[in-house]
């Protein structure tokens, strides 16, 4: 029983139930032939950081190239998450910026490479555009901008897509479509593995998503890269204990609802769940449940 609440994250929620009930009738079984026996169960303490904590708003944001910082500090934690999920919900499966590269690939197979050239200086003028916008706070032009950009610029030019792709990061963060600007950073990293403000951007994005764990993990590839970075020192002290805490609370939802579900399989036998003891144990942090008749 320990295994399976050790590692809630890999199994399904049916395994956990089926799992508790095996446990419960054990211990009512054991509970009668023994007479006032006491059975102990151990739920080992989850040792793994776990899913995201709850985060607060994103940190800064360092803007495409030659654009300065505008991120509004001033604006209220619990209304940017509400509104953040609102944004990312909408449309969350149809991104009207994505990318088609296979077809791009099949456009360029009869481009020379004098066209693919040309190709680069448009897409070059594009980013400039995307730049110009986003510096007046046209954030929703700047993204098409350098999506206009993406689709003309040839495939084999990765380092100037990792820039537009990151560029675009940055707007769709303003506009608050955070899943979209994690899945432009990730390309941005896929074409360029070094590329620090892409990770930035996706640490940012992450944390303003809850998912600490990533968020987390993209700042300690900063570091890794960066080892003077404020911000992802700062991160590296900050989230852990955040994501310690949502563990907790996840936790014990997880026994909340575990313990209707003993109430449920009881009821027939007259017992609840108030017949089991949870203890902590101090030392080894684990769980400890007592039946008692």
């Amino acid at each position: 029983m320990s295994d399976r609440l050790n590692h809630t994250k890999s199994e399904s929620n049916e395994e956990i139930i089926d799992d508790l009930t095996k446990s419960f009738k054990n211990a009512l079984e054991s509970g009668k032939n023994t007479n006032n026996k006491i059975d102990e169960f151990v739920i080992e303490r989850d040792n793994d950081e776990g899913t995201a904590s709850s985060a607060g708003k994103p940190c800064k944001d360092e803007m495409p190239h030659d654009i300065e910082r505008d991120f509004d500090d001033d604006e209220d934690e619990e209304d940017q998450r509400n509104h953040n999920n609102k944004n990312d919900n909408m449309n969350e499966e149809d991104d009207a910026d994505s990318i088609d590269e296979t077809q791009l690939k099949d456009a360029e197979m009869d481009l020379t490479d004098d066209q693919k050239a040309e190709r680069k200086i448009i897409a070059e003028e594009l980013k400039v555009a995307g730049n110009n916008a986003f510096k007046v706070g046209e954030y929703e032009r700047s993204a098409e901008k350098y999506t206009e950009g993406l689709k003309i610029c040839p495939l084999q030019f990765s380092q100037q897509r990792a820039i537009l792709y990151c560029n675009r990061s940055a707007a769709k963060m303003k506009m608050e479509k955070y899943k979209h600007a994690i899945k432009d950073c990730t390309k941005a990293i896929e074409l360029d593995d070094k590329y620090l403000k892409a990770y930035i951007r996706r640490a940012q994005s992450y944390e303003a998503t809850e998912k600490l764990d990533e968020s987390l993990a993209d700042y300690k590839k900063i570091l890794e890269l960066d080892p003077s970075h404020k911000e992802a020192r700062a991160a590296e002290v900050r989230l852990p204990p955040l994501i310690e805490e949502k563990n907790e609370k996840l936790k014990q939802e997880m026994m909340g609802k575990l313990k209707d579900l003993g109430n449920m399989i009881l009821k027939p036998f007259g017992l609840s769940t108030a017949n089991f003891q949870l203890e902590q144990d101090p030392e080894t942090k684990g769980y400890k449940i007592n039946f008692k008749q």
